[in-house]
């Protein structure tokens, strides 16, 4: 239920962060304002008694995140990827919560692996090995086939799991409820919807027969990306909690010594991470919707390994026109021309100055240009960013918050381990690609032969259509909607344009 009892929930959520001593450091890594420090500690101090002591072998906001859920979990793995936001000391201890959380027993993943695929364990496997990488959700053992003896990874979802989610989600809706409530200039920012898109978001990855069905849509999608690779789906052992894979050899993206001692070029890696990211959400309108360095590896020829498909991002056609429009005009600094897209698509409100908002994103636009990466304030350019946003009345996108994170978790990857890299360079090559394929002459011969198949499908039912449209056209005028379906289009993830610098941190879920 999401009723009031949530507020101990809330509460208790405060006082964690208060006892394991995380409030203090996660204060000081955001920079926030004394007043502000003042404020927080003032009401958690005096609760702090009722927080959880989470483990103290621990650093404390890591120990208080692992306390609190898996829901918090899923919002540190985000921040473990922005250490120019929370700072490098605080990204790299939030960086075990990628894949080395407490594992639960190996007995109980053999008894979920027979009771999902309906099979003793000995039967199918020669062997399962201890948990070789546990996340908030599930855990992953190699296994070998009996017979064959091939390496395959199996994915056992932890028991509970789906219960522990409910709890934080529900408590999630209690407070994005009082938000909207005690501050109504909140509502433009949909706290409601944003929670009901990771609530949904979060227990389609609960259940791994849709994981395994996006793993190989998505193979099907890249087989032809060079250095790219996607490990087989095995069927017939996979099923609601537990999923295999072949087993993939590989070093972690998140260790960059291993990366520099293997002799791979973090510069290149870095790079073709932004590419492969923008080519996948432009051509194919289909992403990896967790790509933080936990589920990334780098094989021995240099290839880029992804893994963990729970969370797949789709972009429709419309959308990605425009957003490839607003980034070609930040290529080309035509920051006009970024102002008219966001007019046309319906992203800004028609009674706002678009001259304004053109001088407003230069001023988002141009410290980047020309600027060393490791120079850029991430925190500041959200801070005006989310200025921007409010002065101009842009409202949040639901349809798009999947990719307003993983655009900051793909810019924070390449980051770590290129931290000069000019995203701009990086991008231009994909974008002006997809542009001459997408925007141009061949792109509407493309779209009118696809509407003519249209018209010819449904030809016969043309005049119907036609005679009830001049019926209800013929009716009494009805007061408009309150929103069109035009600005429905649109989304606050191209807001600002920056969607490349991973400015919108995914309205910090």
């Amino acid at each position: 239920m999401r009723g009031p009892h949530n507020i101990f929930r809330l509460i208790r959520t405060g006082a964690t962060f208060e006892r394991t001593g995380a409030m203090r450091v996660i204060l000081e890594a955001l920079d926030a304002p004394p007043l502000l420090r003042l404020v927080v500690r003032g009401l958690t101090w005096p609760v702090q008694w009722l927080g959880l002591r989470g483990d103290p072998s621990m650093p404390p906001a890591t120990r208080a995140l692992t306390a609190l859920g898996p829901a918090y979990i899923k919002f540190g793995q985000v921040m473990s990827t922005r250490p120019d936001v929370v700072g490098d000391t605080l990204a790299r201890q939030l960086r075990v919560l990628q894949d080395k959380l407490p594992p639960f027993p190996l007995a109980a993943a053999r008894a979920e692996m027979e009771r999902e695929l309906g099979v003793r364990v000995d039967d199918v496997f020669e062997h399962v090995s201890e948990p070789v990488a546990a996340a908030s959700i599930a855990q992953v053992h190699k296994a070998r086939l009996r017979g064959s003896g091939e390496a395959v990874a199996v994915k056992v979802l932890r028991p509970g799991i789906e219960r522990a989610f409910r709890r934080d989600i529900d408590a999630f809706y209690f407070a994005a409820r009082m938000i909207e409530l005690l501050s109504p200039s909140s509502r433009r920012l949909r706290p409601m919807d944003v929670i009901a898109h990771f609530e949904g978001v979060v227990l389609g990855e609960l259940d791994l027969r849709l994981e395994s069905s996006a793993a190989s849509e998505f193979a099907v999608n890249t087989e032809r990306d060079e250095g790219f690779r996607i490990p087989r789906i095995r069927w017939a052992l996979s099923a609601r909690r537990v999923m295999t894979q072949d087993w993939v050899e590989g070093v972690s993206m998140g260790d960059v010594e291993a990366l520099d001692a293997a002799g791979h070029d973090r510069k290149r890696l870095a790079a073709r991470v932004l590419e492969l990211f923008l080519r996948h959400a432009l051509r194919d309108g289909m992403f990896h919707g967790d790509m933080h360095q936990g589920n990334l590896k780098v094989g021995a020829n240099g290839d880029i390994i992804a893994l963990d498909f729970g969370i797949m991002g789709h972009i429709d056609e419309y959308t990605r026109r425009v957003y490839a429009q607003i980034l070609f005009g930040f290529i080309r600094r035509d920051y006009r021309r970024v102002a008219e897209v966001h007019f046309e698509a319906g992203y800004v409100p028609p009674d706002r100055d678009i001259e304004e908002f053109s001088r407003a994103l230069r001023a988002v636009g141009e410290p980047i240009f020309g600027m060393d990466a490791s120079r850029i304030s991430m925190g500041r350019l959200l801070a005006y960013l989310f200025e921007v946003t409010e002065r101009f009345g842009m409202e949040t996108r639901t349809e798009l918050i999947l990719l307003q994170r993983t655009m900051v978790v793909v810019e924070g990857v390449a980051r770590s381990l290129d931290p000069h890299m000019n995203i701009w360079e990086v991008a231009r090559p994909t974008v002006e690609d997809y542009i001459k394929k997408s925007i141009g002459p061949t792109a509407l011969a493309r779209d009118l032969a696809r509407t003519a198949q249209v018209l010819a499908r449904f030809g016969p039912r043309l005049p119907e259509a036609a005679r009830l449209a001049l019926v209800e056209r013929s009716r009494p005028a009805r007061p408009p909607p309150r929103r069109t379906t035009m600005a429905l289009l649109g989304g606050m993830a191209l807001g600002g344009g920056l969607v490349i610098a991973g400015v919108l941190l995914g309205q910090l879920l």
